[in-house]
This record gives structure tokens, C-alpha cells and sequence, in this order.
């Protein structure tokens, strides 16, 4: 994993900005809470842990595209559903040795993926995503644990927040930005602003975040839209918030970051990649950390979604699948639930023996493949 991962001011209309003080005032409050007791976070973190494997990666580190066949070494997968529609699309990204471009391929029963499309391309040189978008922050439906991952329509169209970079020529290079995109039919994307919502430039921006930001996860709860996103300050990641009432405007919550890195821990360089959803009472947000010699799967928790609560044992460590898929990482999840058969499916970018390319594990047994399952032309 690489340790590398255009100006642009935001203005807050004047009803947003004091909807949005009163919930920061609210949030600031929230901060004197007493931390998570690690008897409520073992208890919390017990059904997410004791996987089964997939033997092989779902979308390989060279699917093989049709029309995008330079395209390798997957990343960064999310599930979807689209309402009206029975089956499931995760979007994912390749890199062709310039840059990165988000693709969609679509499934019946979460494992087997053939392919759909390009989702997103590249930005118009010289812009701020010029370098690569990468979708995935997509407004759902409900965000509960188990509820169908169903795009939810706003204005008439979907939406999903995205990582951008503005420089072709290797694998996220700094600085990054975020920018927001919406959709007709829920696999082609297009800009829903010419300006990222997030930058470095900003007035806002912490010296936390200062050298580079990668990748957004968005939450709505009670009329307001948070943006759970991580950042670099030199090689060290963590996890910021800000908040939006209409998706195009964000302002940074103050009391960032709201996920700090752990000395000594499984994510003492790298708190990132964030996924948050509501579990019963709480919230639960999947993140990987970098730290003791590889990149795991861990979690924390909230109540109120600001202050958050890390457990210190990861819920999936690098190297434990026993084809060495995962050998040098395990990171950047997506969660979804299976109805059908009571199973969560966690994907995840799992880099070892066979390259970077999407892994799955299970919380119950699931169909194997004696092959690696192919990405498939219509």
C-alpha cells in the first residue's frame, strides 16, 4: 500500500449555516460523554467477527474489462441496489497506470459479477478530478445494518459522494479532493457541482488534513448530511466529519478529527475509509488501520455520531486468509446484508499473493469456487 494517496471556497447560505451551528452546538455538548466501556464494545463488535472465506477474489486484480482492459489492481468496492431492480451492482475502481476510473458491475447472488459499465471516468484535464473519481458514497435509503443498501432519490436523481485527484501519473497523487456526483439510473455518474466540496484549500481546513484527502462515506440522519471522510497530515491518516444540508455546501465539524490514531495500536498510522451504519441503538463505523505491520479491518462506535469509540482488536487482520489473498493487506470494506440467507457478505480489498483485487468474507459458509469467478461481457 502507498503511502501517497484546486481551490475552492464554500459558502454556507445563511438558513444552512444556522442549522448547522445549532447541530454543531449540540455536537460540542456531545464531546463530554464518557468514553464506550469495553464490555458494551465487545458485545457491539461480537457479530462482525469469526469470517469465513471466499476462496478466491470476487473481481479479480485484472478483470479484463471489455473496452478497459489496461485497467487492473481493484479497489475500493461498495454494494448497491437500485430500486425496482432485483439485482446487486458494486462499484469499484481500476487503475490503468494514470489514474483511477469507477466502474459498476452487477450481481444475482453477491458473489458471481459480471461486468455493466464505466461509471465514472476521468475529470477534464486541468480540474480537480482530472486524475481519477472514485464513487461509493452513495445516499442509501436507511443506513441500519441489515437494511437493503437501496440508492435513495433526491431531487429526482441518485447521489454519491467521490474521491477525486487532480494529477494523472501514478496512484493517488496529492493533493486529493472531494467532489459530488448524481445519476439518472444509478450506473453512470456525472459532477453535480464543477467544484470540490472538500480541498485543501479551504478556510476550514485542519492541519490534520492539510497535505491531502482521500475518500468520503455519507450519512443522512435527521435532515442533515454527514460526510465521514479520512485525510493526511504528512503519512499519518485519520477521520474528520462535516456537514451539509443539501449535499453541495459542507462545513467541517470543529472538534475534527473525530477518529485519532491509537499510539501503539492496529491503527497507530492510519485511522480511513470509514463505513458507517446504524446498528440498534448505536452506530457502527468499519474502518481499516494501518499500524503492527499490516492494514486490518477494525471498528468503533458512537452513539451520537461525533464522538466515537475505537475497539482496540481488529475484526479481521491482514493475512488470515488461508490462500494468502490477503497476506500484505485487508482494507476498505463494504457491508451488506443477505436477507435471503440471514449473511452478512463483507467485501474488501484484499492485497497478496495474486494482487489487489476485491476479496469477500462471510458470516456463514457460502458457495466456494474451484476458480476465480470472471467478470463477464453482457
Amino acid at each position: 500500500m502507498t503511502q501517497s494517496r484546486f481551490r475552492a471556497s464554500i459558502v454556507i447560505p445563511c438558513g444552512m449555516f444556522l442549522l448547522l451551528a445549532s447541530g454543531l452546538a449540540r455536537s460540542v455538548d456531545s464531546l463530554t460523554e464518557t468514553a464506550i466501556d469495553r464490555e458494551t464494545l465487545d458485545r457491539w463488535a461480537a457479530p462482525y467477527r469469526g469470517w469465513h472465506y471466499y476462496p478466491e477474489h470476487v473481481i479479480s486484480a485484472k478483470p479484463n474489462i471489455p473496452g478497459y482492459e489496461q485497467f487492473q489492481s481493484t479497489d475500493v468496492p461498495t454494494v448497491y441496489q437500485i430500486p425496482g431492480d432485483d439485482k446487486w451492482y458494486m462499484s469499484f475502481i481500476g487503475f490503468d497506470g494514470h489514474g483511477y476510473q469507477s466502474f459498476v458491475a452487477e450481481s444475482e447472488d453477491l458473489i458471481h459479477w459480471r461486468h455493466k459499465g464505466l461509471a465514472m471516468g476521468f475529470g477534464p484535464e486541468g480540474e480537480f478530478d482530472f486524475g481519477g473519481r472514485v464513487i461509493g458514497a452513495f445516499l442509501y435509503e436507511s443506513y441500519d445494518i441489515q437494511a437493503p443498501r437501496l440508492l435513495k432519490k433526491k431531487d429526482g436523481k441518485f447521489w454519491t459522494l467521490y474521491g477525486a485527484y487532480p494529477r494523472q501519473g501514478g496512484y493517488e497523487l496529492r493533493p486529493g479532493y472531494e467532489g459530488v456526483a448524481c445519476s439518472e439510473d444509478g450506473l453512470t455518474w456525472q459532477r453535480a457541482k464543477d467544484q470540490p466540496i472538500l480541498s485543501v484549500h479551504d478556510v476550514d481546513c485542519g492541519t490534520w488534513e492539510k497535505d491531502c484527502i482521500y475518500q468520503p462515506w455519507l450519512v443522512e440522519h435527521e435532515g442533515s448530511y454527514f460526510n465521514f471522510y479520512n485525510a493526511a497530515n504528512g503519512s499519518v491518516e485519520q477521520m474528520g466529519l462535516a456537514l451539509s444540508s443539501d449535499l453541495l455546501n459542507w462545513k467541517r465539524f470543529p472538534e475534527n478529527p473525530v477518529l485519532r490514531n491509537t499510539p501503539g495500536g492496529y491503527d497507530a498510522q492510519f485511522c480511513s475509509d470509514g463505513k458507517v451504519f446504524r446498528d440498534g441503538d448505536h452506530w457502527v463505523m468499519f474502518y481499516f488501520g494501518v499500524g503492527r505491520g499490516g492494514a486490518h479491518i477494525m471498528a468503533a462506535f458512537s452513539r451520537d455520531l461525533h464522538r466515537w469509540t475505537v475497539h482496540p482488536e481488529p475484526l479481521y487482520k491482514a493475512g488470515g486468509h488461508p490462500g494468502g489473498l490477503d497476506k500484505q493487506y485487508a482494507h476498505k470494506i463494504s457491508l451488506v446484508f443477505n436477507p435471503q440467507n440471514q449473511t452478512y457478505y463483507m467485501y474488501y480489498c484484499a492485497v497478496g499473493g495474486q494482487g489487489r483485487g476485491i476479496g469477500l468474507i462471510t458470516s456463514k459458509p457460502v458457495g466456494v469456487s474451484s476458480s476465480p469467478p470472471a467478470i463477464e461481457k453482457e
